[in-house]
């Protein structure tokens, strides 16, 4: 399989403009750790009666990072027969799975999740002592999944992204402005998207949504044989920095889901990234359809590798997710609430049919 003409096309330009970037970020979009923030997030769902049985699993905030994210308390009341935590011993995933027998009451559920989380930047200007990844983190984090291969074409690409970098820095930081010049934030793509790398790169189309554009990432990095990782998670309040398309802008979180990834560099740990999201500004942002060289994208652009803004809470790190109890084909991942009716699986995508509601609420001191 060889590389199309349209992938390659902007793979030098990309990271050319890219280091002529200033390298002190402006006032703009500088998230930097100002305290943290706890929220309470409420998941209301409610599935109607059938003849036999029903299941519902929630995504939890499942993720620990001393820095900037702080899983808290849990708890539940609703009708259903049986309910617990659980978490894959692999994956580390955390869910609430829930369980009704057949009867003719609706289904209800309300979840309550705590979090804390704070802005996150890391100083990439010179390495520090950072302890490096165990073999087993270190071969999980660079290893293919369903969806996201790192030979063939994915490889291919990667090392055309990276010839010439000399370190880790280099080759994550050329990745990254390869897919902000290269890719496009498609407004119908349903929900997140899939994150088909494969099929991305062999179709020569890269639009998508964050769990493509940001997977595309994860991908190119693990070729390159940098350990990188989705985060999937969910906004949780609007941006401190005035980008309303960077933010949940409404209690009402429903829709408000959001992948971002991290990359593995010696010297500096897990490092931030979010390409995805500078090409939403792009879109979105003001009149929307922004360039390159707008101000307010050159300000995401510059923060968004090495750092990203706390108002979004962390589920988990999850690919390939298979859910306990369900004999239907596993999962990408795990970000929405997912239930099953009868065996049949319902639309995630689709609150208002599901049916569930997803609210945030920022606690004060």
């Amino acid at each position: 399989m060889q590389i199309t003409r349209r992938t390659l096309m902007k793979i030098s330009s990309a990271s050319a403009l890219g280091a002529m970037l200033p390298s002190i970020a402006s006032a703009g979009f500088t998230p930097k750790p100002d305290g943290w923030r706890d929220f309470d997030l409420r998941t209301r769902v409610t599935l109607p009666a059938s003849e036999t049985g029903a299941q519902l699993w929630l995504p939890v905030p499942s993720v620990t990072a001393a820095d900037w994210m702080k899983p808290g308390a849990i708890s539940w009341t609703g009708n259903a027969d049986s309910a617990s935590v659980q978490t894959d011993p692999v994956k580390g995933e955390s869910f609430v799975h829930a369980i009704w027998k057949g009867g003719n009451a609706a289904r209800s559920f309300e979840l309550s999740t705590m979090a804390a989380t704070q802005n996150r930047a890391v100083d990439l200007s010179t390495p520090g002592d950072v302890a490096p990844l165990s073999a087993q983190d270190h071969a999980r984090y660079t290893a293919p999944t369903h969806l996201i291969p790192t030979d063939g074409l994915v490889k291919q690409t990667s090392d055309e992204i990276t010839k010439g970098a000399t370190s880790d820095l280099d080759r994550a930081r050329a990745i990254y402005e390869w897919i902000v010049e290269n890719t496009v934030r498609n407004p119908k793509t349903p929900g997140c998207g899939l994150g088909d790398v494969a099929s991305m790169l062999a179709m020569g189309d890269l639009s998508g949504k964050c769990a493509d554009l940001n997977a595309l990432y994860v991908g190119l990095a693990r070729a390159a044989g940098l350990p990188a990782r989705d985060v999937y998670g969910i906004r949780v309040a609007p941006s401190k920095f005035g980008y309303k398309s960077l933010g949940a802008n409404s209690p009402d979180i429903s829709k408000a889901q959001h992948c971002r990834a991290e990359v593995f560099l010696t010297g500096f740990g897990w490092v931030p990234v979010d390409p995805a999201d500078v090409r939403k500004v792009m879109l979105q942002e003001g009149a929307g359809n922004l360039a390159l060289d707008n101000p307010k994208v050159v300000d995401v652009r510059r923060a968004l590798f090495g750092a990203w803004e706390g108002n979004w809470v962390a589920y988990n790190y999850a690919h390939d997710v298979a859910l306990p109890g369900s004999s239907n084909p596993m999962l990408p991942y795990l970000m929405y609430p997912q239930a099953e009716i009868d065996g049949k699986r319902q639309d995630s995508l689709d609150p208002e049919t599901f049916i569930y509601q997803i609210t945030a609420r920022e606690l004060t001191a």
